[in-house]
């Protein structure tokens, strides 16, 4: 292609990338400073309390109902976006029979994502999931 015909790059784009860079750049010193402060800074002696217990049972109940509502719900979304629709690309199975034997295709892989099916109905990450809350 001529250079006289090359599409000129628009300068704005790149601008906005630069700025974005030094704006995390900026964060990111920020808050290795204010580590280094925090681990520079004398560190008084803890109190001592009668109701650790139940401090610790309260915070680990907080944290399961949190798990529990932030990730329950992400077993139940719908994987394949495109599923049950006429465009979806997991739909279309290919299979092959050899002889008498078992016929073989490829619906077993891509069965339960074209069916709609969410992150707890797929074959092997379904028996991981169990492990989320909710």
């Amino acid at each position: 292609m001529p250079s006289h015909a090359r599409p000129k790059p628009s300068r704005i784009p790149r601008t906005l990338l630069r700025a974005g860079l030094v704006i995390s750049a900026a964060g990111a010193a920020i808050a290795a400073g204010g580590a280094a402060t925090a681990a520079a800074a004398p560190k008084a002696a803890p109190e001592r309390s009668s109701d650790t217990g139940a401090t610790a049972s309260a915070l680990t109940g907080a944290l399961v109902n949190s798990l529990g509502g932030g990730l329950g719900p992400v077993k139940n979304l719908q994987v394949n976006p495109l599923a049950n629709t006429p465009v979806d690309p997991l739909a279309n199975a290919v299979s092959t029979q050899i002889a008498d034997f078992k016929p073989v295709g490829t619906t077993l892989v891509t069965g339960a994502l074209s069916d709609g099916g969410a992150l707890k109905d797929l074959p092997l990450v379904g028996t991981l999931t169990r492990v989320l809350p909710g």
